[in-house]
């Protein structure tokens, strides 16, 4: 636990974890009470004082080992918000048990600042899950699909291209060629030609005499692409413009996040298998640590707290409990 969370070596492991857990239910219960809406009237957000420079917010999923349900992993959503005038926040949810996401990423947006005339990009993989989270949010929002799910993607095809050019080379240089000018027309948000493109692509490869033992691959994953630029056609812009003006247009950076959040214990060293409830407690507290909160929390919910500023001497005279 001390790899996670600033705690010392002479609490054991099912101390710490009572104790996560009370905490994390006493952030949830606080953010029970806060609003899920911007306040005030629409009319008089035109009168507030200039905002500031425009907030970004990127949201991305990872996966974890279930514990109740070996065989399969399930998704923790993972974010950051943050603005060329403030310090980056994360925040984290297991969707199925998180009550309260809209209130979770409301209350961070506020903390830092956030005006209702603001400007605020959304950029998120476009799954259907996060629609509801982001849309309806903030007047001003803008949703920007992730380019960098879009180049995963479309790598993915390229792979496959270059596999029927070994085994037919003139149709082989015909769907890299496809595939290339897709991903320029994507680039200038010219989406009904791309969708042109991927039909082209289809009906290319949609040959029983092509002689390409992943042809069926192939055609699946042509499909999927289809539906996914098709699904989330008004989010996609024109990615080249937004470039050439310094706007952000990846959430490789929620990637660097995700690391933070949940890399290490809960996914890719030691592969701990969790439940959905403890994984959702852990990413409470774990944000807190990560945004430079939690001292403040415990200040508050203690005031009898002395905090030592070094990691793991926290203690309550009062309570003997750890933070």
């Amino acid at each position: 636990m001390k790899d996670i969370l600033p705690v010392g070596e002479r609490y054991n492991a099912s101390t710490i974890r009572n104790h996560l857990c009370h905490v994390a239910k006493r952030q949830e219960a606080e953010l029970a009470e806060k609003p899920d809406y911007l306040s005030g009237c629409p009319r008089d957000w035109a009168a507030l004082p200039k905002p500031g420079k425009p907030m970004v917010v990127g949201i991305d999923g990872g996966y974890v080992r279930n514990r109740n349900d070996k065989k399969n992993h399930f998704e923790v959503i993972v974010g950051k918000s943050y603005s060329d005038e403030v310090p980056a926040k994360r925040f984290g949810f297991v969707q199925k048990i998180d009550e309260h996401p809209r209130k979770k990423l409301m209350a961070q947006l506020t903390s830092q600042g956030m005006q209702a005339n603001q400007q605020i990009t959304f950029l998120s993989d476009g799954a259907d899950n996060l629609r509801e989270l982001q849309f309806s949010f903030y007047p001003e929002s803008r949703h920007v699909l992730d380019w960098f799910h879009i180049t995963m993607r479309l790598t993915v095809l390229n792979q496959y291209a270059k596999g029927v050019e070994k085994s037919d080379p003139a149709i082989g240089a015909v769907l890299s060629d496809t595939l290339e000018s897709t991903k320029w027309y994507l680039w200038h948000g010219n989406v009904e030609n791309a969708l042109e493109n991927l039909e082209e692509c289809t009906l290319l490869c949609d040959d029983n005499e092509l002689n390409y033992f992943n042809r069926k691959k192939l055609l699946t994953h042509l499909d999927e692409m289809y539906t996914y630029i098709s699904n989330n056609r008004m989010i996609i812009p024109n990615y080249g413009e937004m470039y050439r003006y310094g706007e952000t247009i990846s959430t490789a950076f929620v990637e660097s996040t995700i690391n933070e959040v949940v890399a290490k214990r809960m996914v890719k060293k030691q592969q701990m298998q969790w439940s959905q409830q403890g994984a959702h407690y852990l990413l409470q507290t774990r944000t807190s640590v990560l945004n430079d909160e939690l001292k403040e929390q415990f200040r508050r919910w203690y005031p009898g707290l002395k905090i030592d500023e070094h990691i793991g001497e926290k203690t309550d005279e009062s309570t003997g409990l750890a933070a």
